[in-house]
């Protein structure tokens, strides 16, 4: 299963909140990379997101958030076995997510603090105990400007 940022969701990307700017991170994951996601680890498919073709490139926010939050609601090692990114014109976001987003987005899913959204969000999934669940799963909606 393919994704292309540019072609399936939007040829440009904002920043890591969806109170902060259009096409944000948060907006991206909540409205189509979990989507994907879980529709893939459904069919026990890879899903391959490419991040080429945006214009103007990606803020880090944009793609720790999105991804990030992949990996809080599946965990890493879920998200190893069934995301393969590709960017063949920028891999420091390659890196970025190896050294930074992955490691850090784990810890958070194991010991805390808890995912937050900053607007209202529509059912989503998360693996639970091995199987996939759709739901509301945070109805406090915390501004940008008071998450850590």
């Amino acid at each position: 299963m393919i994704f292309t940022v540019a072609s399936d969701y939007s040829l440009v990307t904002g920043l890591r909140h969806s109170d902060l700017s259009e096409n944000s991170g948060e907006d991206f994951y909540h409205k189509k990379l979990n989507g994907a996601f879980a529709e893939a680890f459904d069919k026990k498919e890879e899903l391959v997101l490419i991040l080429d073709g945006v214009i103007g490139g990606y803020t880090p926010s944009f793609l720790d958030e999105a991804i990030g939050n992949l990996v809080y609601d599946f965990s890493l090692s879920v998200v190893r076995e069934y995301l393969k990114v590709i960017s063949d014109n920028d891999s420091q976001w390659l890196v970025m997510l190896e050294k930074k987003t992955y490691p850090l987005w784990e810890q958070r899913r194991k010991k805390g603090p808890k995912a937050t959204i900053s607007v209202p969000a529509t059912a989503w999934y998360k693996l639970v105990n091995g199987k996939l669940e759709k739901k509301v799963w945070i109805t406090e909606i915390t501004p940008s400007s008071q998450i850590k």
